[in-house]
């Protein structure tokens, strides 16, 4: 494992090179976004003037909220990318989280202000005028959002970036914003009815919906959140294939930022390997979880299966038929028994759906009424992986 930790600078070339790759695309993906919008921004601030048109303003400040969520999603993996420190010893890749929730507070903004200008709007109608020339401007700057935020969203979805994909989920959105009020131009252009205030109002909602979204998504990362079973599943299945181990428990999973994940686990192995053997095992699963995974075990704690007794055998799968007979006691592990100094320990993982006191002491009381003479020891695990 020596040299996946000296590497830890994000830990080998391998992975110091998908980070980087991860950081060109979500610059260079920001880079493209900032400049469309920018452009936009002026087209449609000029057509807004010349027609009139409130809703045609709002939608280019709106594309300048787009440009400066850009600009703030690539400072934010600028910052995530410097070199652990002193005081950051795991990096700075939870800056991206910050990021997300500075991008999502934009969004709502967005949503906010383009709903009060519609009321505005809706309380006092301005009298637009659409030329020829002003409905091509707008027909053509809906392909080009369209467009720019599949792009963005894509790309989002490529790095795993959560700012990235809620730019571009914010594009999409002023895609049909821009939409609606291109389709109100053209039914004021031939008929003089105004609807886009209206129409305005009601995307307008939707805006302020996705940037809610995206903020509480965001935060379930901040908060810590339970991490997805496929990865756990995986992460577990690799370590089970290491001959001797006979299950693995108790994995936690910590996030520092995106592509950025260290965990740690128990491990049940038979009581007669020695140290040096343990060691070697260890060293192994580290190495083969962290390339197969991209996880970073950063400790590996062991549970001795008793392998020497068969009346301890015995023991330990009553005892497991006893703990599991429950509905919220998910699962039994770590068992070990002293027949000779009647001592017997092991874990238990419960449900959120008991307190944890009252299912440990009904755990307690029933083991010791069928073991009365022996010390028992239940440690609870919370469910925190699948």
């Amino acid at each position: 494992m020596s040299e996946i930790k000296t590497s830890m600078d994000h830990t080998s070339e391998e992975y110091v090179g998908e980070l980087n790759d991860r950081n060109r695309v979500i610059v260079k993906t920001s880079v493209i976004g900032i400049v469309t919008n920018v452009i936009l921004v002026i087209f449609k601030l000029t057509v807004g003037l010349l027609a009139s048109s409130i809703s045609v303003i709002l939608d280019g400040v709106n594309n300048l909220t787009d440009a400066v969520s850009s600009i703030v999603t690539i400072v934010g993996t600028k910052i995530a990318n410097r070199k652990p420190d002193k005081k950051h010893p795991l990096g700075h890749g939870r800056i991206e989280y910050i990021t997300a929730m500075v991008v999502a507070a934009i969004i709502i903004y967005a949503g906010i202000t383009a709903g009060i200008k519609s009321v505005q709007n809706i309380i006092r109608p301005s009298d637009a005028t659409y030329g020829i020339l002003s409905l091509m401007v707008m027909f053509v700057a809906v392909i080009v959002k369209i467009v720019l935020g599949t792009y963005v969203k894509k790309q989002g979805v490529r790095a795993k970036s959560s700012a990235l994909e809620g730019s571009g989920k914010d594009a999409l959105f002023d895609a049909i914003l821009s939409g609606s009020v291109f389709v109100c131009a053209i039914i004021t252009y031939f008929t003089q009815l105004r609807l886009e205030a209206y129409v305005g109002l009601i995307i307008a909602g939707f805006i302020v919906k996705a940037g809610l979204e995206m903020m509480i998504e965001t935060l379930d990362f901040i908060l810590g959140k339970r991490a997805d079973s496929e990865t756990t599943k995986k992460i577990k299945e690799v370590i089970c294939r290491s001959e001797n181990v006979r299950g693995a428990y108790d994995l936690f999973i910590t996030n520092y930022g995106p592509e950025r994940n260290y965990a740690s686990v128990h491990i049940e192995i038979p009581d007669t390997m020695t140290v040096d053997e343990v060691d070697v095992l260890t060293r192994e699963i580290e190495k083969n979880v962290y390339l197969e995974t991209g996880v970073i075990l950063t400790g590996v704690g062991v549970y001795s299966f008793n392998t020497k007794d068969d009346e301890a055998a015995k023991i330990r799968n009553h005892v497991s038929e006893i703990v599991l007979a429950n509905d919220w006691a998910i699962q039994m592990h770590g068992f070990y028994v002293d027949l000779k100094e009647k001592f017997m320990r092991f874990d238990t993982v419960l449900s959120f759906d008991i307190p944890q006191k009252e299912g440990l002491e009904m755990l307690y009381q029933t083991v010791l009424k069928e073991y009365p003479d022996y010390n028992v020891i239940i440690t609870p695990d919370v469910d925190i992986s699948d």
